[in-house]
């Protein structure tokens, strides 16, 4: 099939999609192998950098989207919701369970020290995290990870692509000690003046 042809298809299906499209679903329509098909994401990834859409990879699979820096544009016109407005409380929660995937409500509670049931609901109903199953432990508590619209709405691929976290050290009431935190960061930014 002719290189051209195969970009309209391409276009065509992750259009009408309107969701991520996984490279399997891809394979199948286009009886193209993987490699060839990421290529040809490649070269259009390319051919849109003047134009207002991209095509962006989440974990193994690819959806069409508008380009971030537009986005004050298309919302008052597209989306009539309200913007999701996440608290200091859900970003905690948020980071906890994008660190942690499969943990539990009362595992939460204990990294934070306070309740998350409120928390968790919100970000539930933003579909920021779903269910992950049920943990094989006394009560079988639900276990809880992050969604694809995590990833779409902090421009993640996949969870591999979060910021390393800092390396800390507990004293002896199992504290983290931020000292030797700041004293860490000061030693690393002199090096990267050097």
């Amino acid at each position: 099939m002719e290189e051209n042809k195969v970009k309209q298809i391409i276009e065509a299906i992750l259009f009408c999609a309107g969701r991520p499209v996984t490279m399997k679903e891809l394979i199948t329509s286009l009886e193209l192998g993987k490699e060839e098909i990421i290529e040809y994401i490649e070269q259009m990834k390319q051919d849109f950098q003047n134009r207002g859409i991209q095509i962006i990879k989440v974990e193994d699979s690819y959806q069409l989207a508008t380009k971030e820096e537009f986005y004050d544009y298309i919302y008052p016109i597209i989306d009539k919701r309200n913007k999701p407005n996440l608290s200091q409380a859900a970003l905690e929660t948020l980071s906890i369970i994008a660190y942690n995937p499969q943990i539990t409500r009362a595992q939460i509670e204990m990294i934070r020290g306070v309740n998350s049931d409120g928390t968790i609901y919100k970000l539930l109903e933003h579909n920021l995290i779903q269910d992950a199953g049920k943990l094989d432990a006394p009560g079988r508590p639900t276990m809880y990870e992050t969604t694809e619209e995590f990833l779409k709405m902090f421009g993640y691929t996949s969870l591999k692509d979060l910021p390393e976290l800092p390396k800390y050290k507990l004293d002896e009431n199992k504290q983290i000690v931020i000292e030797e935190l700041l004293e860490n960061e000061e030693i690393t930014k002199n090096e990267n003046n050097i």
